[in-house]
Order: C-alpha cells, then structure tokens, then sequence
C-alpha cells in the first residue's frame, strides 16, 4: 500500500543544515513535520510541490530579532518568511515587549521604544500573558523569547542610573524566574544602551544564575562594541562562567574607524575561550549598524541616515549630515530636535564584517527594526544576502556552510529540537529556493522589497510564502529550549 503525504515535495536539491554537500531526494510531509527524506515515486499526496531545479534548505532561524511585538500587530511576518526566516529569536539587546507589572506609559525610555513609542504594547503584565497571547494569536513563524534584562530594571528600579539594590535585585530575579518558568529561553542584556550602563556586572551575573537555573542561555549586546570591546568581551565570559550558562555575543562587531581590523583580535579570543566555556555568536551581513539616535555613535559614523523621528518624522531617510545643513545646526543640536528617533550608523569596515561571518560558529541575525519608518535593509535582506553576495558572489563560504550558519548551527546553539535540519521526524520549516539567483532586493535606498529567489515557505508543514505572496497560514509555535543533538 502507498503511503500518503500531506505535502510531497519532489526532485529537490537538499541541502540539509548539516553543512555536508548537497543531494538529490524527495521530501514527505505529513502534519507539521517531515516524515520522509528519499525516494518518495511511490508516495501518494494531498499536494505534490515541483522542486526541479530548485534547492530545499531547512527554514532560517533569526538569531537576532526585536520581533517581539511584530509578532502580534503584523502577524504575516512578511520582512521574515519573504527571506525565508521561518523561527525568531526575540527579546534581543536587553529589551523584551514582557514582563511590565505596571504598564508603560509614552514617552517610552530608549531604547524599549524601538518595540513601542506609545506603550500600547507593553500590556502584559508575566511573560506568561506575553506567551499565551502569542499563542491564542499565532504568527506566520515561530519564536522562541529572551527577557530583557533593560525591561526587568525599568519595571523594577526607582532609578535607572546607578546598580540595583537589593531589593531591586530580588524582584528583578522573580520577574525573570516567572518568564524561565513560562518558556523563555534565557536572558539577554544591552548593557551599551543608558538604562543598562550602570548595571553592575555583579547584578547581571545574579540574573544569569536565575536563567541557569532553568537551562537558558544568556545573550548581550556587549557594554562596548568600540575602544573597549576586549573588555566587554571578558566581562561577557565571566557572567557565563560564573552564572554557568551558554553566552552568545550579540552582532559581533568592531565599530568606529579606530578600530578597523581589530575582528582579527577578537575572533581569537573568542575561539580561545570556547576551548573552556560555551560560547558562540551572531552577525548581520551589513557594515551599518541601527539602533536609536544619539550623538555618542553619530559622532564616530561615517554617514548616518535617519530612520524615524517622533518629532521631525519628515526627516526619516535622510542623511544626518544633509539635515545639519538645511537646519544650519550642530550635530549635537540636531540631534537633540530630531529625538525621540533612530538611525543607521556607518560604522564598521567590511573586512571585518566579512572576517566574523567567516568564522565558524558564527550564526546569522538580522537585528533588523521592524517598526522603524525607514529601515535599515537588514530587516529585509539579511538571509539572502549571505547566500547571494557572501556565498555566490564573494565566495566567503560554500552555499551549504551558508545555509548550515542560518539553520543547524543556530538550533544547536539556542537548543531548538528538531528545528535547523532535513531529516526523518524534524519538523517540516523549509525554504524552496533559486540557489543561482537568490539574493536582497532591499537597500538603503529601498529598504522595503521581498527577497529575490524565495520560491516557497513552509512552518510547521503550512506554506507561509508562495510565488512572492503571503498566505492566510499562521502555524508558528513559541518555542522553548532544550537540547540538540547534530
């Protein structure tokens, strides 16, 4: 008797997440996962998907998202399953939309107002209401959320610019023990971003111990990404080390021109101290970063584009240097007019860029800012850009060390079972992709189009992407973390 798929997807190329060469096999679907890779001539289907020509890669795992109230008011997820991205990884940089006790009002301290300026959203009181909500109104992909260390000292101190207290410390700790028990997979921090800098590395580490506890991995937005990026870097250790938990460096970068080539420099500590602790990290393909608008990082950019501004919002898209000159100010000044707001930074030099990428246990995030009136194209781009310009073009990489970077390596560092990987019985993410031509179509220029050669997108066995669309599907899970075998 035929056995029977729900999806068959035929004649595809397979690149499996594994980084091994790619193969020739049909895929059987059946629910939400994969019940076949192989021969599948003698399978009847419900839909029979053509793959000639094309190549079938586990869908991309986002390591670095502030997706975290996209998820909710733009539950298409189109920036994301448009690049092939089927699971998110949220609460980056500190902030998380979960837990605020007491709800938020506008203005919104930076930089939590790059999830929400008015604090509309920030109307989960446990991030187990931010979980349930997330499940009663599923996304077109999955998550799995990080709390945000800058959320629990908003909710839980008097006063921003100095350590915790005690006191301050024993109900952060139960804010973020409730969230470990709800499901999130750990903490993160951003400890670069004002509302954080006073936290002592003492506090942090307290915290970690909490997300320890419950097997979770700690995630930040190193304290400096610049001059002193080799000391945030052994503080970033000790807190795994003491607190004993998996650290993951957060877009690793080396930003002001100072600076350039120091990625050689970091990148052997890095791989030094993974011989004693788990450590690993993430990267966007850009040598532009974004985040909001101040002078500290204006003044050490080689160009800076306005990407929104609550009170000059005609100003977004333009270029800081050009606004200057209209307004016949300084930079200080105009910063000040422009704010609350954020902005693209040129900061960093390609070849260093190009260096982490290349390192191997390097994974890919886009930190991209969904509601950002302007946005830096890595929202949009990311996942194709790797494949196109860094694998294909530059030769950075072989394709399949490009697709193994967004998807088996990421679910083996964040603990996604049976995520990141075509094989027998792993859920059914999966991208239909054009390996010759696939590429962004996004710019700085054009910061909003679909991916170039993103055929198809499967969550959990459901399309989410088909022929430049997406679909009414909405079959993304909140994930939790656990361990993964290769």
């Amino acid at each position: 008797m035929a056995k029977h798929a729900h999806i068959l997807i035929q004649h595809a190329e397979v690149a499996d997440g594994t980084g091994a060469p790619r193969f020739d096999a049909d895929i059987a679907i059946i629910d939400d996962r994969i019940a076949f890779v192989g021969d599948c001539s003698h399978w009847t289907a419900d839909q029979r998907i053509d793959a000639r020509g094309l190549v079938v890669s586990p869908g991309f795992i986002d390591t670095h998202t502030h997706d975290d109230r996209l998820l909710l008011s733009s539950n298409s997820m189109e920036p994301k399953v448009s690049q092939g991205v089927t699971t998110v990884i949220t609460g980056n940089c500190g902030i998380s939309l979960a837990p605020t006790p007491q709800r938020l009002q506008a203005p919104i301290t930076p930089p939590l107002d790059l999830l929400d300026g008015e604090g509309d959203w920030f109307t989960h009181p446990t991030f187990q209401s931010y979980v349930d909500a997330l499940q009663q109104q599923p996304a077109a992909t999955n998550c799995a959320p990080l709390v945000g260390h800058t959320t629990l000292r908003i909710v839980a101190m008097s006063a921003l610019d100095r350590p915790a207290t005690a006191d301050e410390l024993t109900r952060m700790k139960a804010l973020l023990r409730e969230a470990m028990q709800a499901g999130a997979i750990g903490l993160s921090t951003g400890l670069a971003y004002d509302p954080a800098i006073a936290a002592s590395t003492e506090e942090v580490i307290e915290l970690a111990k909490v997300a320890a506890e419950f097997g979770g991995v700690y995630c930040t937005h190193l304290r400096d990404e610049s001059d002193h990026v080799m000391d945030a870097l052994e503080e970033a250790f000790r807190i795994g080390r003491e607190a004993n938990l998996p650290v993951v460096i957060s877009h690793h970068k080396v930003a002001g021109k100072n600076n350039f080539g120091r990625s050689t420099e970091t990148l052997e500590r890095i791989r030094q101290q993974m011989g004693v602790q788990d450590i690993c990290l993430d990267c966007y393909p850009y040598a532009a970063s974004s985040t909001v608008l101040s002078v500290k990082h204006a003044s050490s950019a080689l160009k800076v584009l306005v990407t929104w501004s609550k009170s000059c919002p005609d100003m977004a898209g333009r270029d800081l240097a050009d606004i200057q000159k209209e307004w016949q100010c300084s930079l200080e000044e105009a910063v000040g007019r422009l704010q609350p707001a954020g902005a693209i930074y040129h900061r960093m030099d390609d070849a260093d860029v190009s260096r982490i990428l290349a390192f191997d246990d390097t994974m890919i995030g886009s930190d991209g800012l969904p509601h950002d009136a302007v946005p830096h194209p890595r929202l949009w781009g990311s996942f194709p850009r790797v494949l196109g310009h860094y694998s294909r073009e530059r030769g950075l990489f072989s394709f399949e060390k490009a697709i193994h970077k967004m998807t088996g390596l990421s679910a083996q560092k964040f603990g996604l079972r049976d995520r990141g990987f075509i094989r027998d019985g792993a859920y059914a993410d999966l991208v239909i992709l054009h390996a010759d031509t696939v590429a962004e179509a996004s710019s700085f220029a054009r910061p909003i189009a679909p991916a170039i050669g993103i055929e198809t997108v499967l969550v959990n066995g459901k399309i989410v992407w088909n022929a430049g669309q997406t679909t009414d599907a909405r079959p993304g899970h909140v994930l939790s973390r656990e361990a993964v075998t290769p």
